[in-house]
């Protein structure tokens, strides 16, 4: 299988973070069309197949807006940052009809910085109190896919959530404001040739997280 990316992309993406401007974007749209966007694009049409192999829930939508590709502008509109473009490419693989803050799969390039992942990233309080309450719930199921949560746990409460028990045996989980598995990516593994199977693996890896956050939610996996 030929590669999908190559070190272009981390050497266009080490070029904008540091020329984050209009002028210099414009100047070199060429590169991010060739070595970012229109190689992103490709890979998100062809994991439709290894997709549908781990859930036929989820979908892998190659429009070239709004679809599984992330814009590479920025909103700056309430944000102190003002740079107006990210300097990474992400792609997510949400349930079909469900925004990014659904259980699905989520893929980051950035220059030493790649990882795959899933789970739920800042959820409403409401999408929180369901997980947290299929937790207590479904304890046997949560004891088996708990060892996948390994996203950093500083959003965590300092107390336990209002209407459960301080003494639950999961209470840490409980604490969670975000849920989530990620499996760390290098630059040579996105570039290689089996990098499409190497994605298609670290989702199959992390797809009981995924299965059970879908399920609290009331969504198929």
């Amino acid at each position: 299988m030929p590669a999908y990316f190559t070190p272009e992309l981390f050497r266009f993406l080490a070029r904008l973070k540091r020329n984050n401007h209009r002028d210099w974007f414009q100047a070199h749209k060429d590169e991010y069309e060739t070595y970012a966007r229109q190689p992103a694009l490709r890979f998100i049409e062809d994991f439709g197949g290894p997709l549908f192999k781990i859930t036929p829930h989820l979908i892998a939508d190659a429009r070239p807006t709004r679809g599984s590709l992330f814009r590479i502008y920025r909103d700056t509109r309430f944000a102190a940052d003002k740079r107006p473009y990210k300097t990474n490419i992400a792609m997510r693989f949400p349930h079909r009809g469900k925004d990014v803050h659904s259980p699905g799969f989520y893929l980051h390039l950035e220059p030493a910085g790649c990882f795959a992942a899933c789970g739920l990233w800042h959820p409403a309080p409401p999408t929180l109190l369901k997980v947290r309450t299929a937790i207590v719930e479904r304890c046997d199921e949560w004891r088996k896919v708990r060892k996948l949560v390994n996203w950093d746990d500083a959003n965590r409460l300092s107390r336990p959530p209002r209407g459960f028990p301080g003494d639950h045996e999961f209470v840490e989980d409980l604490k969670l404001r975000d849920l989530g598995s990620a499996i760390e990516l290098t630059d040579a593994q996105v570039c290689g040739p089996k990098f499409m199977a190497t994605f298609a693996a670290a989702c199959k890896k992390m797809s009981p997280l995924a299965a059970f956050l879908s399920g609290a939610l009331g969504l198929k996996f």
